[in-house]
């Protein structure tokens, strides 16, 4: 058993009975999907879940795990989410996908966000080894590319898989990868992303993150909120 398998296990035993769970996307939430249905499976595990994508939508549906629409819910006792960069307050980047809208309204939502990560999405800060995606509303992205470069960004639209066009989000919205060579910290810009109209969203997840399962060669590290 890899790391990757090892913490969605131990994702997959913190789930009890009656619970409306959170599924993320990306491989690490692939494999807390298999390991949630083989406990419903097995174990008799009675969990109703939400997508944060159709990709997680349809595989917890080829596993035999009940769903509720997006549009029925209003709370979640738990999310179960990766990550791309962790930072020691554990502020997290997301996002490499293009789900970020999802993604955040589910980590708002719910009473637990917990997110499974191997020790290489560590960082000392946000944006470290990737850039920071931000989802901008179609007609008005090069107002807000000009007001990311006035605040230190610079960086420019994503292309799609065959680099003949622009990525475009679940949600219907262009995505900015941008940089910041300045130093800003996580929440500051956090803040400034929030506060620039256009902005749909954005891959900073500031004080959601309630714990971080890191696998690190066999072994499990844990790291909560407020105990960093």
């Amino acid at each position: 058993m890899n790391d990757k398998e090892l913490i969605a296990q131990h994702a997959a035993d913190r789930v009890a009975d009656g619970m409306l769970v959170g599924l993320g996307t990306g491989s690490t939430a692939n494999c807390f999907i298999e390991e949630l249905a083989r406990r419903s499976r097995e174990q008799g595990l009675k969990v109703t879940t939400v997508s944060s994508s159709i990709a997680s939508a349809i595989k917890a549906q080829q596993l035999g795990l009940p769903a509720l629409d997006f549009e029925q819910v209003n709370h979640l006792d738990l999310y179960v989410d990766g990550a791309d960069e962790v930072s020691p307050e554990l502020t997290l980047l997301k996002g490499q996908g293009a789900d970020l809208v999802r993604e955040k309204l589910l980590a708002t939502a719910s009473q637990q966000f917990l997110v499974l990560i191997e020790s290489n999405k560590l960082v000392e800060r946000i944006g470290q080894h990737f850039a920071i995606p931000i989802e901008v509303m179609p007609f008005a992205w090069q107002l807000v590319k000009k007001q990311l470069e006035a605040n230190g960004g610079h960086g420019d639209l994503r292309q799609n898989a065959n680099k003949n066009g622009y990525a475009v989000s679940s949600h219907g919205s262009l995505i900015l990868d941008m940089n910041f060579d300045v130093q800003i910290d996580a929440k500051a810009l956090n803040d400034m992303l929030n506060g620039i109209p256009g902005v749909v969203e954005h891959g900073i997840f500031y004080a959601l993150a309630t714990t971080v399962l890191i696998g690190v060669n066999g072994q499990i590290q844990e790291r909560k909120a407020g105990h960093c």
